[in-house]
């Protein structure tokens, strides 16, 4: 019995943030999905964990990102990376919410950094609107900069069902990381890794029993 929807943000409401490293990659000639790969390495410790557990600044993370990717053979800094986060609002994602929060409980469980607008880390003012107005219809919001904790780790996903009083077999999770649905799953959530806006309502649906508009695109 579902009582609970939980949500990532970026790459959910949000057109993935890895459209834009990809684009920023081959305008520089990098190797595809180098971000990415440094994200990767070492990834309870690298500038990017600290960064989104606010254990360092964007001065620091400028820094850190760029010799971490250097030590990968590539020159990318990371004051040139934090802009690329900011992806654009899914609107059919958006009314699944509305329709979930008419008969679940939902939250929203997101990495971010201190930077950019808001918790969505949008890119402009008007983004920054739309992502508050989104974050407002929630019934919990845990965001990593701010509980100095961050995905997989399993204690946010603790957190989230404490916050929401539901046990995690009666939750729905949604992520566009298979890293960060594995260890939902492992508590007995049903997972579901996000591809595309069509994929991710037809699941949806599938388990919750609503009909979405877009689910059959």
């Amino acid at each position: 019995m579902i009582e609970a929807v939980i949500w990532d943000f970026g790459g959910v409401f949000t057109t993935s943030p890895f459209e834009a490293f990809n684009r920023y990659e081959t305008q520089r000639g990098l190797p595809l999905d180098f971000i990415r790969t440094v994200n990767s390495t070492n990834p309870d410790t690298n500038a990017w964990a600290l960064f989104e557990r606010s254990e360092i600044n964007s001065a620091a993370f400028d820094v850190m990102f760029a010799k971490e990717a250097e030590a990968l053979g590539q020159t990318v800094r990371g004051a040139d990376v934090l802009p690329l986060l900011s992806g654009d609002v899914r609107p059919a994602v958006v009314k699944a919410l509305m329709l979930c929060k008419a008969q679940f409980k939902v939250g929203c469980i997101t990495n971010n950094v201190s930077a950019g607008e808001g918790a969505g880390m949008a890119s402009t003012a008007e983004k920054a609107r739309t992502v508050a107005g989104i974050m407002t219809q929630f019934d919990a919001v845990i965001e990593s900069s701010k509980a100095g904790v961050r995905k997989p780790d399993p204690r946010i996903y603790q957190m989230m069902c404490a916050q929401l009083d539901v046990a995690p077999s009666a939750c729905v999770y949604l992520d566009d990381l298979g890293v960060n649905c594995k260890p939902a799953a492992a508590l007995g959530m049903k997972a579901i890794k996000v591809s595309n806006e069509g994929q991710l309502l037809r699941d949806l649906s599938a388990i919750v029993g609503l009909t979405f508009e877009g689910a059959a695109a």
